[in-house]
């Protein structure tokens, strides 16, 4: 699990790679990852956007923005947690993921939580290396 805590909300995640719908003959290899979300800070905060950069073993980066996660914008109060699962393909076996979500307070200030950078490891990446 990865874990990193910014402005008070913090953020872990779990990657798991998906056998069941990857096809490595295919070049094609599937993870989830699931992200916990949790205000340990005193306001309420809203997630409103999310910015991804994802690495493939080749350096090939792929950018992703959009509102919300999971077509939320989940708001937590203090104290509260938001968990949501997604997922990621890649043309290679691994690769590492790394982000942030833009926030905003009851104030309407706006912030940024980074995610933690993350890799992505599949059995066939293990495997060639033996």
């Amino acid at each position: 699990m990865y874990e990193l805590i910014t402005h008070n909300i913090r953020i872990t995640v779990e990657p798991t790679y998906l056998d069941e719908q990857s096809r490595p003959e295919e070049n094609y290899h599937v993870w989830a990852y699931t992200i916990a979300i949790e205000n340990h800070g005193e306001e309420t905060v809203t997630l409103k956007t999310r910015y991804w950069k994802i690495t493939d073993a080749t350096g090939r980066v792929q950018e992703v923005r959009g509102a919300g996660v999971v077509g939320e914008q989940p708001t937590l109060n203090p104290g509260e947690r938001f968990q949501y699962t997604s997922g990621a393909p890649l043309a290679t076996p691994s690769g590492f993921m790394v982000g942030a979500y833009q926030m905003q307070n009851d104030d309407g200030e706006m912030f940024e939580v980074d995610i933690p950078a993350f890799s992505l490891d599949s059995p066939h990446t293990a495997a060639k290396l033996h």
